[in-house]
């Protein structure tokens, strides 16, 4: 699966990859985008040209009286130079009090109707597929209302209700946490993933306990801490049954995928995730491609994570011919759902980008927003590959701007 590099040059190459433009990146962009030369913005700024250069090739740190000189110049927001979280979405922050309310009260709900049990199911499976399509603005608008509904159900005197709520918890606080963690409410984000985490151990079933643990990695992710995020998928794996049925073998499948990206991205041995690639390979051999517990698996999902650890291996080559040899799964990439698809066309465009095709890189970022453009709109490494198109151009197409400002970027 790997190409032949050595160590050094592997881990040059998943640092230059991965995100994190500078302050002085951003500022290069932005003035590209607005067809500015160094002299002038360094004359719209009332800085020097020896500075504004400093800055750019990141030879020199830049003051935050400097840096509010150089976005009024650009007509940018200060934070987005710097390279902070900028809000992409007021509907879904103005609903994230509410979603705190009622995971606040998770033990407290407030008194109120509860819907028959087949009308919850039904109302759990349409928070699914908005969460698969990245439908964040409606999910963070509803659940604050059906997660005290199935909290009063589980709290019920009912006790084969209280199972199936607490079941359907899971996938509710799952729901949640995606609007929470995409959205860069870590602390909320962690609260819902232990929630998730109890109420699967409560229904004691091992395919969503698999499930909690394959969510809460998300932690880990936020933090960058990836070994304790390694050794719980590992542990997870450890205490799972032998998969006898899809819907276990896919959440072991899940978890096998998982850390395979994981360990590809923190270890420069990357024997580990090999052995988790080859592991999931196996039973997506015997899994049809679907949903199970919220979690796509199967051929075409295995398809999509080579592809994204080829990318955390920092080998664009591999990333760009695994996809290349996809075409024909082209179709099939529809049965993923949106959120998987559009990630895997960020992660084709961070390598073709590495590789230098830039046009190409450009239009798979547009067949990720064409996709899903809320999950397209709040991902880090959307912004980085759109600062890095941007710096490319001594002129930059007018699409491409435009796409930066859309997604912040700039």
């Amino acid at each position: 699966m790997v190409s032949g590099y050595g160590a050094d040059t592997m881990d040059r190459r998943r640092a230059q990859m991965r995100p994190g433009n500078s302050v002085g990146d951003r500022i290069a962009a932005s003035r590209t985008a607005r067809r500015l030369t160094q002299r002038q913005l360094a004359a719209a700024a009332h800085v020097s040209l020896s500075l504004l250069r400093k800055v750019e090739q990141g030879d020199r740190p830049v003051t935050d009286r400097t840096l509010t000189a150089i976005a009024e110049a650009l007509g940018a927001e200060p934070d987005v130079l710097a390279g902070e979280r900028r809000s992409t979405d007021s509907r879904v922050h103005a609903a994230v009090p509410n979603l705190r309310t009622a995971i606040d009260a998770y033990d407290l709900p407030e008194d109120g109707p509860v819907r028959p049990s087949a009308q919850l199911r039904r109302a759990i499976g349409e928070t699914t597929r908005w969460r698969l399509s990245s439908q964040y603005t409606r999910l963070a608008e509803s659940l604050p209302e059906l997660l005290g509904e199935l909290t009063r159900c589980r709290l019920g005197e009912d006790s084969d209700r209280r199972v199936a709520a607490a079941r359907l918890l899971v996938s509710a606080y799952r729901a949640a946490d995606a609007v929470a963690y995409k959205y860069g409410y870590y602390d909320l984000s962690a609260r819902l993933v232990e929630l998730m985490r109890a109420s699967a151990e409560a229904v004691e079933e091992p395919a969503l306990l698999a499930t909690a643990a394959y969510v809460r990695t998300e932690v880990f992710f936020a933090s960058d801490n990836l070994a304790p995020g390694l050794r719980l998928l590992e542990k997870a794996l450890d205490d799972a049954p032998t998969p006898h049925d899809s819907e276990l073998r896919a959440a072991v499948g899940a978890l096998h995928m998982r850390a395979a990206v994981v360990a590809a991205r923190m270890t420069k041995d990357l024997a580990a995730a090999d052995e988790h690639f080859q592991h999931a390979r196996r039973l997506a051999e015997v899994v049809p491609e679907g949903v199970y517990n919220g979690t796509a698996f199967g051929p075409v999902s295995l398809h999509v994570h080579e592809v994204a650890l080829s990318v955390e291996r920092g080998d664009a080559a591999r990333a760009v011919e695994v996809a290349r040899g996809g075409a024909a799964l082209a179709g099939s990439l529809e049965r993923v759902p949106e959120e998987r698809r559009s990630h895997y066309y960020i992660d084709v465009a961070r390598a073709q980008l590495w590789l230098g095709r830039r046009d190409e890189a450009f239009r798979s970022l547009q067949a990720a927003r064409r996709i899903a453009p809320q999950h397209t709109r709040e991902h880090p490494y959307v912004r980085d590959v759109l600062v890095r198109l941007l710096r490319l151009h001594a002129s930059p197409p007018h699409a491409l701007v435009a796409f930066a400002e859309w997604a912040r970027a700039i």
